[in-house]
């Protein structure tokens, strides 16, 4: 286990349809075939259009040092999806969000589980923010081409979506075109 990652955390264990399953997992321990756990991910963008982005630290198993997403970590047992994004916010930049009346833009499946990405517009001062010491060593606001430039420079979580972030943001569904909320 590295610094700031608790090997007694739990998370809630879910099946293929994501229903849970009431069965609980030790983080750090080998998932079973078939079970799966819950990952949340946050991207504030302010109103000049840029997002937010968190640098992460230098003994962070696995893309250690490099720039990410705003906020991201896995639901602990009990949490949903939105009190997992509130609650990794608070404890990643110290900054409080209501999300109780969000749902994530969109959700990738990976191997083990599910990534909920939610997408947040707010003016954030960062000089304000508490950074956790043992996750995030820096925090800046990036607009999209400073964005795709630390992805192509190997300084950025290349995320395959990345050239699309900006447009994700303001778009609901998988067409280039606004569809009218029913």
């Amino acid at each position: 286990m590295t610094r700031g990652e608790n090997e007694d955390e739990l998370w809630d264990i879910y099946d293929k349809d994501r229903k849970l399953t009431g069965r609980l997992h030790r983080r750090g321990d080998q998932l079973s075939e078939g079970d799966y756990h819950l990952v949340v991910h946050v991207c504030i963008f302010n109103s000049n259009n840029q997002l937010l982005i968190q640098q992460r630290q230098p003994w962070k198993k696995g893309w250690s040092n490099m720039w990410d997403l705003t906020v991201g970590g896995s639901a602990v047992a009990g949490d949903n999806s939105a009190t997992a994004a509130e609650r990794e916010v608070k404890e990643e930049i110290g900054l409080e969000l209501d999300l109780a009346n969000e749902r994530p833009r969109f959700t990738i499946n990976f191997a083990n589980g599910f990534d909920d990405y939610y997408m947040i517009t707010q003016d954030v001062d960062i000089e304000k923010l508490q950074l956790q010491e043992d996750e995030v060593q820096a925090v800046k606001w990036v607009d999209r081409e400073e964005l795709l430039q630390m992805v192509e420079n190997g300084e950025m979580i290349p995320y395959y979506f990345l050239n699309h972030i900006f447009e994700l943001k303001d778009n609901w569904g998988a067409t280039s075109r606004r569809i009218p909320s029913a």
